[in-house]
């Protein structure tokens, strides 16, 4: 018998669209050969970022954090015909994997895909973006927006994942991740050049649309 949290997830899964054949490989590869399947976004999510790119009919994606791609293959669903997504992941053991998904992929002549330090890689990818994917050190989450922000188009959307830490965001006593997890919601909440709000899907996805 299923719990609630599994039964709900279950249902949201059975009433959202399919996943293509090959995020499903990419899932069950991915929670058979990895120590932290739970970092995959998954079906549901996966749908959630699809839905969003396709409202955005972004040109050009950045994600920082690719792990096993079920996430980017999902946000290129949305991408222009002539759009481009560039993807940081500093995990190399990963890359031969991952990019095999992405060659096997209808999208793969629009993935470019990068292995390394994203705070060092992001300078080295020239123009704006439409949509922006955050989903890496939680710590440097902050760093990240406020080195984006300026690059993302009127309109365009960034999205950062994991704002709710397991709940833990409500705790008395955080400790030191989790305080980098409030501070950086509390921040957000305050700047007047994005719209704001957090969709409570798995663990917490922030929704910013630049003003």
């Amino acid at each position: 018998m299923l719990g609630n949290e599994d039964a709900l997830n279950a249902y949201l899964e059975k009433t959202c669209d399919t996943e293509s054949e090959l995020l499903k490989r990419i899932d069950r590869e991915t929670y058979l050969r990895e120590a932290m399947p739970h970092m995959l976004s998954g079906h549901f999510q996966g749908r959630v970022l699809s839905m969003l790119a396709k409202l955005v009919k972004p040109k050009r994606i950045l994600e920082i954090g690719t792990f096993t791609g079920y996430a980017t293959l999902c946000l290129a669903e949305g991408l222009d015909e002539e759009g481009m997504l560039h993807t940081i992941d500093i995990n190399e053991e990963l890359e031969e994997r991952v990019q095999g998904y992405f060659d096997t992929s209808s999208f793969r002549e629009q993935i470019k895909y990068h292995i390394g330090d994203a705070a060092e890689i992001i300078p080295t990818i020239e123009g704006n973006f439409d949509l922006v994917f955050i989903d890496a050190d939680k710590k440097r989450n902050l760093y990240y927006f406020e080195t984006l922000i300026d690059r993302v188009s009127s309109g365009g959307l960034i999205l950062i994942d994991n704002v709710l830490w397991k709940g833990k965001v409500l705790t008395d006593n955080p400790d030191n991740q989790t305080r980098k997890v409030i501070e950086l919601n509390e921040t957000l909440a305050k700047d007047s050049r994005v719209e704001k709000l957090i969709l409570p899907i798995r663990d917490g996805l922030f929704v910013l649309r630049k003003k």
